[in-house]
């Protein structure tokens, strides 16, 4: 399959939440550029995004970890709009829920394939199925982590100062300040039309000095992002140490007005700071925020963003999640899927549009992938349609998963095949996990009202999140019933 590159800087991942990629699609192709219809062996149409398994039967992807999608979606909707339909991304939906994943006994990855029947609700052809590949990495103890280097670069213009936006960043940086290592150390840098160094890199043994670094910080002026990130990752190599996680850390609400305002020009004045393997993570927040420029900077950074609009978020960031993956399990993570053309007629990955890597580049280890920290699950999900009368013992896929080794850079892989069967079973008995995704993906698909979305209905998916968060007795997939409920009131 001919796909898209990612650009191949040299930032390093830390890795807090999990995602996947996109393929092209079967169909032909309109004046427009978008995916005609294209016509399924039965005669039917469908509206574009399906690979016909005969043409093209491998789908390859960089793994990668942004979950601000759903993040602000909801942060909108709970406050009674809708998203643009452009920022909607539905694998950042899907991996903003735990998977319960068993986890591999060494470094690496455990690969787990399963599937089933669409619920009786969706409105498709009865030979699709879905088919959910989880990757799963070992977790890391606390104790055994190697200590941390974290330098805040954080938004303090004028756009900050409402409700929601500063006032939440000290007060998670106050919490992780309490949370971390006294062997830890933070530096703090601020922005607005200019950048100023708050605190040089200091020890948290000094936990005082840097408490009070934190309520200094005041909005002013603009918003110069470009400034803050060149002066955060100068002092983030000046507190350089070897042998720890050094990670720069950028916290704005992404309305960039004063210097450059895109990424590419931003990543190119860091790109040496950033090959001394100097991690980057953004955090966004705001009800109204600059999602395209951080998903940038995630994406072509090999960084990655998350979004934060309420405090017991912010603290699940930086205190639960953040000290938890202060290390990487593997680097230049790839997933190949092989499906069967005698098995499965077409497939459509959910989502992962700007993730794909051509499929001769699978095992070139100089070709970018994806970094995943300790303890962390990955999910992508494919529509599946099946062959009449496909044998319940045939292989329908192979998924393969490569990356390379933190510590040696030597590649290793690790692989998982599934049946007809294991895509078989129905919608009602599937685990919670996969009913969870189901839910998540086509709500996801829902708000970019595209043709996929046209299949459900709002209520039934929040019926499905429901009985799913009942059997988990998950509260954040109660919660996400609540926001497709509040979505289906808003349209």
């Amino acid at each position: 399959m001919v796909h898209k590159r990612r650009s191949p800087l040299l930032l390093t991942v830390l890795a807090l939440t999990m995602t996947v990629t996109a393929c092209t699609a079967g169909g032909a192709q309109r004046s427009d550029g978008m995916p005609g219809p294209g016509r399924h062996h039965d005669g039917s149409t469908w509206s574009g995004g399906e690979t016909v398994t005969e043409e093209d039967a491998r789908s390859t992807f960089g793994l990668d970890v942004d979950t601000a999608s759903y993040g602000y979606a909801r942060r909108l909707i709970m406050d009674g709009r809708l998203p643009e339909a452009t920022a909607v991304r539905p694998e950042e939906f899907v991996n903003s829920f735990r998977q319960d994943y068993a986890e591999p006994s060494g470094d690496g990855f455990a690969v787990h394939v399963d599937g089933a029947r669409l619920p009786d609700s969706h409105d498709a052809s009865r030979q699709v199925r879905l088919m959910r590949v989880g990757l799963q990495t070992r977790s890391q103890d606390e104790e055994n982590r190697p200590d941390a280097a974290l330098t805040f670069v954080v938004d303090v213009s004028g756009s900050m100062d409402e409700p929601g936006r500063l006032d939440l960043v000290q007060d998670a940086l106050h919490t992780l300040v309490d949370q971390l290592r006294r062997t830890d150390s933070i530096a703090i840098v601020a922005f607005s039309s200019r950048a100023r160094v708050v605190r040089e890199m200091t020890s948290l043994s000094d936990a005082g000095t840097l408490h009070d670094a934190i309520d200094s910080l005041r909005t002013q002026d603009s918003t110069n992002l470009e400034a803050g990130l060149v002066l955060g990752y100068r002092v983030a190599r000046d507190g350089f140490r070897p042998g720890a996680t050094n990670r720069v850390i950028v916290l704005s609400d992404g309305l960039a007005n004063v210097g450059a305002t895109e990424a590419e020009p931003i990543l190119r004045r860091v790109r040496d700071e950033a090959a001394k393997q100097i991690a980057l993570l953004g955090v966004g927040v705001g009800s109204e925020y600059g999602d395209e420029l951080m998903e940038q900077l995630a994406d072509k950074g090999d960084g990655f963003v998350v979004y934060a609009s309420e405090r017991a978020q912010a603290r699940k960031v930086f205190v639960r999640q953040l000290p938890a993956t202060l290390s990487v399990r593997a680097l230049d993570a790839k997933v190949q899927v092989s499906f069967e053309p005698s098995v499965v007629r077409s497939y459509r990955l959910i989502g992962y549009d700007n993730r794909a890597i051509d499929d001769e580049d699978f095992r070139d280890d100089r070709v970018d992938g994806g970094e995943v920290g300790p303890g962390h699950s990955v999910t992508a999900l494919y529509a599946v349609r099946l062959a009449d009368e496909a044998s319940p013992s045939a292989r329908a896929a192979r998924v393969q998963v490569r990356w390379t080794d933190p510590h040696d850079r030597r590649a290793a892989e690790a692989y998982e095949s599934v049946t007809v069967a294991d895509l078989d079973r129905a919608f009602g008995v599937a685990s919670p996990r996969l009913r969870t995704c189901y839910a998540a993906a086509w709500f996801a698909q829902a708000l970019q009202d595209g043709p996929y979305g046209r299949e459900v209905r709002l209520a039934d998916l929040a019926t499905i999140a429901e009985d799913a968060a009942d059997a988990s007795e998950d509260a954040e997939v109660k919660d996400l019933a609540r926001v497709i409920r509040r979505a289906e009131e808003a349209r």
